[in-house]
């Protein structure tokens, strides 16, 4: 694959993006038995964002491909460039909450920059699994991208193997035994992981719209997504208009008359051990001082929990201590913005942060001094939506980025080239 031309690459992602789209049903109901999504949210995430970015590597690929050109700084007449190649053979591991979008783009920006693959999808969406294996062996040969099915002794065993590249989406916790894996080969990594995504509303901000936003974002995919909010930053006085919007929001978005819930609107948390994890924080919480200001319903048996919002929340309590991934917003308030920038300064970089305000000081005040992957005024998602931005974390939220060129350079060596004039 290395050695092959931008057309000929080019070639197997148009084969990637037709087998995506014959496969399109079939897609879609995998990943609603695995996962409960709303056959809406299936359609825009694991088909037309993975068609998009296929289609995004066949535009871009000669431009991306070609060296760039340096005229050497010690002796003009020489000549130099950069070149991109090919990393070699690359491990794509892939998470559960996206299964096939968050490998399939990977797997794409893999072959624009000429790599051979070995991709593992999520034991936990066997479905899934299954149709990404039928795709992958009709457009690839099995020396170019192979799939492997199977659970994490799986996983552990390609970690053990020699690869020259590793992209992995998931947690922290397991993103540490990826890098450690690595580390024995000297591998290269991608890590894409998550943590606490804080989101700050200022005293100017249009509570109304930043509820509404909030309920969106804690609706889509159940919450179960690396750049959700985490917890809210708010004013005292924000604070019961904060709660009252959001309820009427998600009361609109989520409930029937008779005040049940739309299930076919939201999706399952994902197992019984993440559905016990959030119920976890969630009691610790309560029982610390917490109040349910908006829903806590937890319904065990389905694993859905109704979109929830607390307040009256303390730093000491493990809600604030670990990353939520379910549809639950703990709401903080603070006076000074200040305080706010130094909670978040004094812990671990989260892999998205998010400000509603019209003060551009109060803006500039908290990019200087605060870190992390991305960031988002006045909205949520779009520094993640926008592919001419890199996407991805910083230290405990993650190494290195993809989303258009910036995925052919992960999964590219930027080579030095210099020659020497003999004449």
């Amino acid at each position: 694959m290395k050695a092959a031309t931008a057309e000929q690459r080019k070639e197997k992602l148009r084969k990637l993006k037709a087998a995506v789209e014959t496969h399109g049903d079939e897609i879609v109901a995998a990943v609603k038995k695995d996962t409960r999504k709303p056959e809406g949210e299936i359609r825009i995430t694991e088909l037309l964002n993975v068609t998009a970015n296929i289609e995004r590597n066949i535009s871009h690929l000669d431009e991306w491909m070609k060296p760039v050109e340096v005229v050497p700084s010690q002796n003009k007449i020489d000549k130099a460039r950069i070149v991109y190649e090919a990393r070699g053979v690359c491990l794509i591991l892939g998470p559960w909450n996206f299964p096939l979008g968050l490998v399939l783009g990977p797997v794409a920006a893999a072959v624009a920059a000429g790599n051979c693959c070995i991709v593992k999808l999520t034991d936990l969406c066997p479905a899934t699994a299954r149709v990404a294996a039928k795709i992958i062996k009709q457009t690839f040969d099995e020396r170019e991208v192979a799939l492997f099915e199977g659970g994490v002794d799986v996983a552990t065993a390609l970690l053990d193997l020699p690869f020259n590249h590793i992209f992995f989406t998931g947690s922290t916790r397991v993103g540490k035994l990826v890098m450690a894996a690595a580390a024995k080969h000297l591998a290269t990594v991608t890590l894409e992981l998550g943590g606490k995504s804080p989101v700050i509303v200022d005293e100017d901000a249009d509570v109304k719209m930043v509820a509404g936003d909030l309920a969106g974002a804690k609706q889509f995919n159940a919450g179960q997504a690396c750049i959700c909010p985490d917890y809210v930053f708010v004013k005292e006085q924000q604070k019961n208009g904060l709660v009252e919007e959001f309820r009427a929001k998600v009361k609109q978005n989520l409930y029937r008359d008779d005040g049940s819930i739309k299930k076919e609107s939201i999706a399952q948390i994902v197992n019984d051990q993440n559905f016990d994890r959030i119920k976890k924080l969630f009691d610790d919480a309560v029982a610390k001082g917490a109040r349910i200001a908006v829903g806590g319903t937890l319904e065990q048996a389905d694993r859905t929990i109704h979109p929830t919002m607390l307040t009256d929340v303390t730093p000491d309590m493990l809600i604030m201590q670990e990353e939520i991934f379910g549809p639950v917003v703990p709401v903080l308030t603070y006076k000074n913005i200040n305080d706010v920038i130094d909670y978040i300064a004094s812990r671990a970089k989260p892999l998205a942060l998010y400000m509603y305000s019209n003060n551009q000081d109060n803006i500039d005040k908290v990019l200087s001094r605060t870190s992390s992957g991305g960031v988002t005024i006045n909205g949520f998602f779009s520094h993640y939506l926008e592919n001419q931005l890199p996407f991805g974390g910083v230290n405990q939220s993650g190494m290195g980025s993809y989303h258009g060129v910036f995925g052919f350079k992960a999964f590219s060596h930027e080579r030095a080239i210099y020659i020497q004039q003999t004449r």
